[in-house]
């Protein structure tokens, strides 16, 4: 064998395999799913804390000290002598009443306390090794911790329900072969049979690892010619794959569906990996140092920053040159009422599982019932998650008799 045969037969062997890092591989699966258990985790413990005089701060940290604690407690062995990186994902955000989403406030601009009443809407992620899990949940402040609404006006009940039954039809829709148009239509179809708007800015998007916002996405509706004129864009049609991942993303109103402007700080970035500039200001330079070393590609909160003061000044400059994208805060006009629900799906060999998000409180209620094609659908889901109960409850009771 030749000198040149040897070298190319020995670069063959050394040569390592691709990383494979969707669904087929099921040590990625175990992460997402482990990721989504703690997501879970994170909102039941900040819906139990929504209370009358609860501040939004206190909620943000409280979130984020659940999720940064679980995940030190998971995939703590170096692989190739580096740590698996993990934490949140998405920043903790609390928005209440007309204001739809994205707001994480800083600690020297905290809001009044929650009031009962308030209608309240839980959005966060967390990672493991990149692999990302995320949900947003919506709630009604209720007086005390061992009280809850009996229920609500009948506006609020239409647009929960709506948007929560949109969220599940949706996620059940989303399947091997299926495309981003059929889930639209069937998310405008729910809106329209409840009498309520989906909030024209918000996307479901594909995730993958280190990337929360991926290239497939899903609107809630489709832009009028009017629309487009005003600068939305068109979704551009794409089909779903097996061992794709999801964010099944579902925000609805009873106004108009289009946002409006708050005077709320954006404090919500995420580096825009692409981009390239050299900063004049000593604290923008700060701001970008931070973001590439804690915060390279997924979306943070300026609250994280030690200096507020520096990163306050240093973000107007990194924004304005296309390093970071904002996502600002989203407002409905004021008395408008909002319903917001996120779940993440997995594309499974076995079908679509949904791994996040909580169940409908039960004062969202509504006088108008599904239509025809939409109960189908919701019966489907509920006899699939009864079967699993009633099998992870004769397991639990196999285990117990033996045990015993």
């Amino acid at each position: 064998m030749s000198s040149d045969e040897e070298s190319v037969d020995s670069v063959e062997e050394v040569e390592e395999e691709e990383e494979i890092t969707d669904l087929s591989n099921s040590d990625v699966c175990t992460k997402y799913q482990e990721a989504a258990k703690i997501v879970n985790l994170a909102l039941t413990g900040l819906v139990s804390q929504c209370v009358a005089g609860a501040k939004i701060i206190d909620l943000c940290q409280f979130g984020t000290t659940i999720i940064e604690s679980q995940t030190g407690k998971l995939y703590n062995k170096k692989v190739n002598g580096a740590s698996i990186e993990k934490g949140v994902a998405f920043p903790v955000c609390i928005s209440v009443n007309e204001v739809i989403c994205n707001h994480s406030p800083l600690a020297s601009e905290e809001l009044p306390p929650l009031k009962t009443g308030d209608v309240v809407k839980i959005d966060l992620g967390c990672h493991i090794d990149g692999y990302i899990a995320v949900s947003a949940h919506t709630l009604v402040v209720p007086e005390s911790v061992d009280s809850s609404p009996e229920s609500v006006d009948e506006e609020l009940g239409n647009v929960g329900v709506a948007a929560y039954n949109a969220m599940l039809v949706a996620a059940a829709s989303i399947k091997a072969g299926a495309t981003n148009t059929e889930v639209t239509a069937v998310v405008d179809r729910i809106a329209s049979n409840y009498g309520v708007s989906p909030i024209a800015t918000v996307r479901m998007h594909q995730m993958k690892r280190f990337v929360i916002d991926g290239v497939k996405e899903v609107a809630l509706r489709e832009p009028t010619p009017e629309d487009i004129e005003e600068g939305e864009e068109k979704v551009p049609e794409c089909t779903f794959e097996q061992a794709e991942v999801y964010a099944i993303d579902v925000a609805m109103t009873t106004g108009d569906g289009k946002v409006r402007p708050g005077d709320l700080r954006t404090t919500v970035f995420k580096r825009n990996v692409e981009a390239n500039y050299r900063l004049k200001m000593k604290a923008s330079r700060y701001v970008l140092t931070e973001v590439d070393k804690k915060f390279p590609t997924l979306p943070f909160t300026t609250r994280h920053f030690e200096d507020e003061r520096q990163a306050k000044m240093g973000i107007t400059e990194c924004v304005a040159h296309g390093l970071l994208t904002p996502y600002p805060s989203l407002h409905e006009k004021m008395g408008t009422k909002v319903a917001h629900f996120k779940c993440t799906v997995l594309l499974l060999p076995s079908g679509t599982v949904q791994v996040t998000g909580l169940p409908l409180p039960s004062y969202f209620k509504t006088v108008k019932n599904p239509d025809e094609e939409t109960q189908k659908v919701l019966t489907e889901i509920a006899e699939v998650a009864a079967k699993k109960a009633k099998k992870k409850a004769a397991k639990k009771k196999k285990k117990k008799k033996a045990s015993a």
